[in-house]
């Protein structure tokens, strides 16, 4: 028996199933957006894997979030996904939600960009643009500090990511940013540019 392999479109489905806030929609394009630049950037030859565990990654944040992590690994296994691709979206769960620690290096991708997409996203629509385009890692830097601005988002987290995957804080920052302008219509963050 060959091992059921989810594809971009399916996942994409599955997402919408469990979530009907645009704005975690968006979220998850951005991820996704995200994950396939760093993949190309780390020369990694399954793109599409990466797709779409940057897409399903916060799959039960909407309905259960007070499973975050738990549930989609039950949702996943019962529509037999690959083990390894359930493993990394929980460890983008953890010391928040889970224990399992990222050791691969897309798991750390996913780890550390996850919280610094709601940054730059936040980031891009306080600009005079609205938009992502035209956005520099030093606009991001600037909000940084400013615990109130976006205070959802864990900076250690960010840190702590880049850390892992032994990168620069301002490369992970800049290459974000190039992530999400790839994808910039998809999420609502083209602005007025």
């Amino acid at each position: 028996m060959s091992k059921y392999i989810p594809t971009r479109e399916e996942a994409f489905e599955l997402l919408k199933e469990y979530n009907k806030n645009e704005s975690l929609i968006k979220h998850a394009l951005a991820v996704e957006g995200v994950m396939v630049h760093f993949a190309e950037l780390l020369g990694e030859e399954d793109k599409e894997k990466w797709a779409v565990i940057g897409l399903i990654h916060d799959l039960d944040y909407e309905m259960y979030p007070e499973e975050h992590c738990i549930k989609t690994q039950e949702i996943l296994r019962e529509r037999n996904w690959p083990e390894e691709y359930i493993r990394t979206i929980v460890s983008h769960g953890w010391g928040i939600c889970t224990d399992v620690e990222p050791v691969e290096t897309i798991d750390k991708v996913l780890y550390t960009i996850d919280e610094l997409t709601g940054l730059i996203a936040a980031t891009a629509l306080v600009r005079p643009s609205k938009s992502v385009l035209d956005m520099k890692p030093k606009s991001v830097r600037k909000k940084w500090n400013q615990s109130s601005f976006a205070a959802g988002v864990d900076r250690s987290i960010i840190e702590k990511g880049a850390e892992m995957l032994g990168m620069d804080l301002n490369t992970v920052i800049a290459e974000t940013i190039k992530g999400m302008q790839k994808v910039a219509e998809e999420i609502g963050l083209k602005g007025n540019i």
